[in-house]
């Protein structure tokens, strides 16, 4: 089966053709997420027909097209829901149709983080698993839930997928949904800033001669010893750890895959969370799992084929 597929991020798009678990081609353009959806869907449009004749296929040979959303989406209704401050036209948009009037093709859409676990499980680290938790580390935190090789959705489209908003801390800071104490709002790159800027001593860390911090300097200053970054790092471990606890116990996942920015220090990572959850997860039937995703980020556009592979049989 052969889809063209979009994965919309805060800063960039990503467009591609992807059939089975190959992507033909792919491309990345430039996006704006506060000038809303509407503004980027020419440019997106433009660049699958560019990718298209550039490798010699036809939009009609292609099965459908398949957009990768940061925020709530019902996949039935091919509508976004709700935003969280990326692309907040999109609710009013009707995408259906745009991918009718623009590429001549029905348009499915489904949340991001949902996207890259079907991508893990059909052609990466999650390959041959039905029951998974995927979480992804990044600016947010994202947590996505399959259970008997389906992913979980609900009535209200939010079901297993706001896992980086489950709360580690009803003491904490208040998270952009709304609620306070998230796992994103505890240890994620949006929120790493706001917890250095409260830390003893960081002023006087190896961390403050960065103009911004993200978790690449947070690991590399860990590394070399300075303890501010030590203590830091080792707060966001907890706080990861604590949320797989929470999503192994919501979703009995027989494996937990990691990805997003944070995992390019996957060995100071995986064996953390994989010793805490084998130590305190309530699984007497065995051990979860905990491995690092495959895909990069490819994950969400390999997503593409298993979820028109769904609707068709549904």
């Amino acid at each position: 089966m052969r889809a063209l597929a979009i994965d919309l991020g805060g800063t960039h798009a990503t467009c591609g053709i992807v059939e089975d678990r190959t992507i033909l081609a792919q491309e990345a353009i430039a996006a704006d997420c506060v000038e809303g959806l509407a503004a980027l869907l020419p440019s997106i449009q433009d660049t699958l027909r560019k990718l298209a004749k550039e490798n010699g296929l036809s939009l009609k040979s292609c099965e459908g097209v398949v957009a990768g959303f940061p925020g709530l989406v019902d996949t039935r209704a091919a509508r976004v829901l709700s935003t969280n401050a990326k692309y907040e036209d999109a609710p009013g948009l009707d995408l259906a149709a745009w991918g009718r009037q623009a590429l001549g093709l029905p348009l499915t859409i489904e949340n991001d983080a949902r996207m890259a676990l079907l991508g893990e499980t059909y052609a990466g680290a999650a390959r041959g698993f039905t029951e998974v938790v995927m979480i992804t580390l990044g600016t947010g935190i994202g947590g996505v839930a399959m259970i008997e090789g389906k992913l979980l959705r609900g009535k209200h489209a939010q079901a297993g997928c706001l896992g980086g908003h489950i709360p580690v801390l009803f003491t904490g800071r208040r998270c952009t949904c709304g609620a306070i104490g998230c796992a994103e709002a505890e240890a994620a790159g949006w929120s790493l800033p706001l917890i250095l800027k409260e830390w003893p001593g960081a002023s006087r860390s190896a961390l403050s001669k960065y103009q911004k911090v993200g978790f690449k300097e947070l690991f590399k200053e860990a590394a070399a010893g300075d303890s501010v970054a030590l203590a830091v790092r080792d707060r966001c471990l907890g706080v990861w750890c604590a949320a797989a606890i929470a999503l192994v116990h919501a979703y009995d996942p027989e494996i937990i895959v990691l990805g997003g920015g944070v995992m390019k220090s996957a060995l100071s990572i995986i064996p953390i969370l994989q010793s805490h959850v084998e130590k305190y997860a309530w699984t007497p039937w065995g051990k979860v799992q905990v491995r690092a995703a495959e895909l990069g980020n490819n994950a969400a556009l390999l997503g593409a084929v298993p979820l028109l592979s769904e609707k068709r049989r549904s």
